[in-house]
């Protein structure tokens, strides 16, 4: 039987220690480019060092805060409730006090519509489109989409446009 000599390999990811100078002077190395690069050592003025982060508080998910927001609501039309009912049995006229808007929150906010003028967006590829070709009625972003859309098949053109949800009759 052949005896098998094995050779004993380094383990992986270490790497082998490359000779140094015949001399034995040991060369000093500078800094390396990643520390040269390196920002760590600049000051850092944005952060606070009288910061200290509350390891106790949890994080409350969308539920949990919509819960206590739908309370909180709750509670304050109760106390409305119970002042109108006091200064009615008081006799008060309910005409010299104001009633508190609403205030807006998560749950029920209510906004004016938009006075920008509402984006198109091209058919095909999805970026802005400021042209619109007048015989299909497809919005396109710039030429080179403009000449794909001339060749597209009347059924193409109509897939398209419904997908925008443009109902239009395609000559």
């Amino acid at each position: 039987m052949a005896t098998m000599k094995v050779l004993a390999m380094p383990p992986k990811g270490s790497t082998k220690k490359k000779p140094g100078p015949s001399d034995g002077a040991a060369t000093p190395q500078g800094p390396s480019l990643a520390e040269q690069l390196s920002y760590l050592h600049y000051p850092r003025p944005f952060k606070n060092p009288y910061y200290n982060k509350n390891v106790n508080r949890r994080a409350k998910n969308l539920k949990a805060v919509l819960g206590q927001e739908r309370e909180r609501d709750r509670v304050k039309r109760e106390a409305l409730r119970n002042s109108k009912a006091e200064r009615a049995a008081q006799g008060v006229d309910g005409m010299d006090v104001e009633e508190e808007e609403e205030e807006p929150n998560y749950s029920s906010i209510e906004a004016p519509p938009s006075v920008l003028p509402q984006r198109h967006y091209c058919d095909i590829t999805g970026l802005e489109a400021p042209y619109t070709d007048p015989a299909t009625g497809l919005r396109y972003h710039d030429k080179s989409v403009y000449a794909l859309i001339q060749s597209l098949s009347p059924g193409i053109v109509k897939d398209y446009l419904s997908a925008r949800g443009v109902n239009s009759i395609v000559k």
